[in-house]
C-alpha cells in the first residue's frame, strides 16, 4: 500500500503562484509514475503533469504546459507541482497519484494510489 497526502493549497489570485506537495509514505518505492490530475465541480478528472520516479521524464496538459512544473524528491518521498502565473479556469481539487506499472500515463486509470485531494481556487 501507498499513501498520499496532499498540501498547499488555497486561495490566489490569478497571475500568482501556487506550489503543492505530495508526501508519499508506505511501499513508496513500488511506485514508478507520479501524477497529478485536477477536477473542478461538474468535469471530469484532467491530468496535469507526470514525473517517472527513477527517470527524469515529465509531461504536461496542454492547458498547463509552460506554466506549471512537476519535480520530486526521492531523498523526501515527495513530489510537487509548482503552479505559476495561475488563471480562475486552474481552479479545481487537485490530485496526486502514484503508478505502480512502467512508464508513465495521462490517463486516470493507469493510477494505483491517490490522495485526498486539496482545493485551489484562483480568483480574477
Amino acid at each position: 500500500q501507498v499513501q498520499l497526502v496532499e498540501s498547499g493549497g488555497g486561495l490566489v489570485q490569478a497571475g500568482g503562484s501556487l506550489r503543492l506537495s505530495c508526501a508519499a509514505s508506505g511501499r513508496s518505492f513500488s511506485m514508478n509514475a507520479l501524477g497529478w490530475f485536477r477536477q473542478a465541480p461538474g468535469q471530469e478528472r484532467e491530468f496535469v503533469a507526470t514525473i517517472s520516479w527513477r527517470g527524469a521524464n515529465t509531461y504536461y496538459g496542454d492547458s498547463v504546459k509552460g506554466r506549471f512544473t512537476i519535480s520530486r524528491d526521492n531523498a523526501k518521498n515527495t513530489f510537487y507541482l509548482q503552479m505559476n502565473r495561475l488563471k480562475p479556469e486552474d481552479t479545481a481539487v487537485y490530485y496526486c497519484a502514484a503508478r505502480i506499472s512502467p512508464g508513465t500515463s495521462s490517463r486516470s486509470s493507469d493510477y494505483d494510489y491517490w490522495g485526498q485531494g486539496t482545493q485551489v481556487t484562483v480568483s480574477s
